[in-house]
């Protein structure tokens, strides 16, 4: 589950982008009402808490009821239904349905990626190619739909990347230079795009690398080399046709930005019943 911490200011921050002076049609309404969350298509539905917290920001009288986060649905299940003063339904409904269409597509999403590799043992993880703002909520519907967080942040931890390499003269050059940064605990991957590449890290004493853009050959071969010897993980031109063919290679990691950047929204309706 996600501590009510890293949404609670999204959610004030949604609702006063979505109605800065309040909803003039929706006040004008009385008496209560009831809805229902409905699913277009098969997914995986997240962001439950995220939406319970829209409706109770508008009028906490409101009652909210999710299924489970991570629940596979179909198109016509029921995920959830609120019930309460006809003005608040109105006034939460388009904020709520935008958090929970946006995580549910990304659980859904990373959830195709993941089944595909879950026989080989290797981990999907995301990147930090993620919706400025809203890193923490999507990382979580990562986790809900079965993939695992890479860092955070670039405070979490070094991974050294093209330019980072040019910008210090070198693969040896930017690991001391990433050394004599960071304390002890702090682990330094580097990007490569060739085996040798890959010897270079290892020999400087990386203790990742991310094998970028390489074919499932390349990767088979670097991880016989030198996967013993460090974390190998693969990025760069994966998809869903052949991301079971790099798990086949038995490479520690595979990392794929398009989990966040280009999930789809999963299609989600919430629809008065009274």
């Amino acid at each position: 589950m996600i501590p009510p911490w890293q949404y609670e200011q999204l959610v004030r921050d949604a609702l006063r982008e979505d109605a800065p002076f309040g909803d003039p049609f929706g006040e004008a309404l009385s008496g209560n009402g009831k809805g229902v969350f409905l699913a277009r298509r098969e997914g995986i539905f997240c962001g439950g808490p995220v939406a319970k917290e829209v409706f109770r920001r508008v009028d906490p009288s409101v009652a909210v009821l999710f299924v489970p986060e991570g629940r596979r649905v179909a198109a016509g299940d029921c995920l959830g239904d609120a019930s309460g003063p006809v003005s608040a339904l109105l006034r939460a409904e388009r904020t709520a349905l935008n958090f929970l269409q946006r995580l549910s597509g990304v659980a859904t999403a990373t959830s195709l990626f993941a089944d595909k590799i879950m026989p080989y043992g290797t981990r999907l993880l995301d990147t930090r190619k993620t919706t400025p703002l809203l890193r923490n909520l999507e990382k979580y519907a990562v986790r809900v739909g079965g993939g695992t967080n890479h860092r955070f942040s670039l405070s979490d931890g070094i991974l050294i990347k093209d330019n980072g390499i040019r910008a210090a003269g070198g693969v040896a050059e930017a690991i001391a230079v990433a050394r004599r940064a960071a304390h002890h605990l702090v682990k330094i991957e580097v990007e490569a795009e060739t085996l040798a590449e890959v010897e270079e890290a290892v020999a400087a004493g990386a203790d990742a690398v991310l094998l970028d853009n390489m074919k499932p050959a390349t990767v088979r071969e670097a991880v016989a080399r030198f996967g013993g010897e460090v974390f190998l993980e693969a990025s760069g031109g994966i998809h869903l046709g052949n991301v079971e063919e790099y798990a086949s290679t038995g490479v520690a990691a595979i990392a794929v930005g398009a989990i966040t950047h280009s999930a789809p929204a999963f299609d989600i309706s919430f629809e008065m019943t009274s």
